[in-house]
């Protein structure tokens, strides 16, 4: 069991809505291949979109892409790639909002995807906070199992940093 070091980060988040399998690893630091096509798109578009904007900010374990003020509010962006999977991205912007609230801090967050040129805003409402904690315990439940999840083929697996630990 993963007992030390368990803390719960956006990217996890992220993944957890996308493939359980990947928190495990994550969780134990096994690091993607580095010469993914599909991250390396992902880390070129976050650090050469909104230029402008306060760019990864880091507050504890929250790696924040842009923030900002607007209009007298806080306001959070996330920058993706693309709306492929928009549910995960919005689970990670929601866990920072989160995480932020429990600190004080209320903000309003920004899906941002600049390929599509769309800008979703994501505010943390009840259903949202309850969905997350749900997920956190959840989280918590992969990381601790001794072995990771059963390989499960899902549409990411293609463009997956992971695949050779998965398919080979």
């Amino acid at each position: 069991m993963l007992k030390e070091n368990r803390e719960i980060t956006g990217t996890l988040i992220w993944y957890y809505f996308i493939c359980q399998r990947e928190v495990w690893l994550m969780a134990r630091h096994l690091t993607p291949d580095k010469d993914n096509t599909f991250i390396a798109i992902g880390r070129q578009i976050s650090t050469n979109s909104y230029k402008d904007e306060k760019k990864k900010v880091k507050i504890g374990n929250l790696e924040i892409d842009v923030i900002k003020k607007e209009d007298g509010e806080v306001l959070v962006g996330e920058v993706k790639k693309s709306s492929r999977f928009l549910k995960a991205a919005t689970m990670q912007l929601a866990f920072y909002l989160y995480r932020l609230k429990q600190m004080g801090i209320i903000a309003k967050g920004e899906l941002l995807i600049p390929k599509e040129k769309k800008k979703i805003l994501v505010e943390l409402t009840e259903e949202l906070e309850n969905e997350l904690l749900e997920s956190q315990k959840n989280i918590f439940k992969i990381i601790d199992q001794e072995k990771p999840p059963e390989v499960k083929r899902i549409i990411y697996c293609s463009k997956c940093g992971y695949r050779e630990l998965c398919w080979s």
